[in-house]
């Protein structure tokens, strides 16, 4: 049913142990699950063959040999023996809960996009998974781990066929992630935030990989994938998604699920799509913020956070 893919960074130091704890958690949630990693990184077919899963190496890379994410899927697209692909990002461990999750959104709906919130945990060492290590990683996450802010989300699920011509965005750069959720409700596809309902662990890392080793929110790729997508406004976060699973339960939001004025802000941005019309939606919903922005300076609480600005990723 499942095909899971990413597309890693070099298998080498701290970054190659925990995304070694990350492939190996999803390996136990289904046997039958494909998971594919994708990517020319140092160290890649080494680990995909130590692991036992399939490496795919035509993947097309950007000028700083980031990969492409239209590539990216498309190969695993290919590749996958399954309905239903989840890309994730490779330092990220999945718990119990995500195949059960994920079959009862697919048993009820044909398309649909997936999203959700992460938790931030420390791991220093590699990880056992012997009986009872979720047990053990949910009361580590109990007493040190760090709920991230709801922007971007680190794995997307959806059906095969649903994404067969994306932008050509960069993977690890901000900006295409909180595309995703725009561009699904541009097209009126279900985006169900299951924050609720799947844990997700993002294991800390620090930026050693990226130019500077800063995190990518300036990075010019970022700021490509911003031009891709179509603008800051269609910078969509979870809170915009329009469903919602929570304890089992699969639904719409309700009114008093949403946030007002945003809920009003973001309909009017999906129904005009990208271009002038929604920039002036932002500039009439959020004029202080817009106005910093042309005039080239940071958004209000960017120098107050490590990780950057109002969304995407920092891998």
């Amino acid at each position: 049913m499942l095909t899971l893919f990413t597309a890693p960074k070099s298998f080498r130091g701290h970054i190659g142990m925990i995304q070694t704890n990350a492939i190996r958690s999803w390996q136990q949630i289904d046997s039958a699950a494909a998971v594919l990693l994708v990517g020319k990184e140092p160290g890649l077919e080494e680990a995909a063959a130590a692991l036992g899963v399939q490496h795919l190496d035509s993947v097309t890379r950007s000028e700083s040999g980031a990969p492409s994410l239209r590539s990216a899927f498309d190969v695993a697209r290919r590749a996958s023996p399954n309905r239903i692909l989840c890309f994730v990002n490779a330092d990220i461990l999945l718990l119990d809960d995500f195949l059960p999750a994920v079959e009862q959104v697919a048993g009820r709906m044909d398309r649909f996009l997936v999203v959700g919130q992460r938790w931030d945990l420390e791991v220093r060492e590699p990880l056992s998974f012997e009986g009872g290590w979720e047990g053990r990683l949910r009361d580590q996450l109990a007493r040190s781990g760090r709920l991230h802010r709801p922007v971007g989300s680190d794995y997307f699920v959806f059906p095969a066929d649903q994404y067969g011509d994306l932008p050509d965005f960069t993977i690890g750069r901000s900006g295409w992630d909180n595309w995703m959720i725009f561009n699904a409700r541009r097209r009126r596809i279900p985006v169900i935030d299951a924050s609720r309902g799947i844990t997700v662990v993002h294991q800390d890392h620090d930026y050693s990989h990226l130019p500077g080793g800063r995190p990518h929110h300036g990075h010019p790729e970022s700021l490509r994938n911003l031009e891709l997508a179509g603008g800051r406004e269609v910078s969509f976060r979870l809170e915009d998604a329009d469903w919602r699973l929570d304890s089992g339960r699969l639904a719409r939001k309700r009114f008093l699920d949403w946030r007002y004025p945003r809920k009003w802000e973001a309909d009017l941005i999906v129904r005009l799509g990208p271009g002038k019309g929604s920039r002036r939606v932002r500039m009439a919903f959020r004029p202080g913020r817009t106005l910093r922005h042309y005039l080239g300076l940071p958004p209000p609480r960017a120098r107050r956070k490590s990780n950057g600005d109002e969304g995407g990723k920092d891998e």
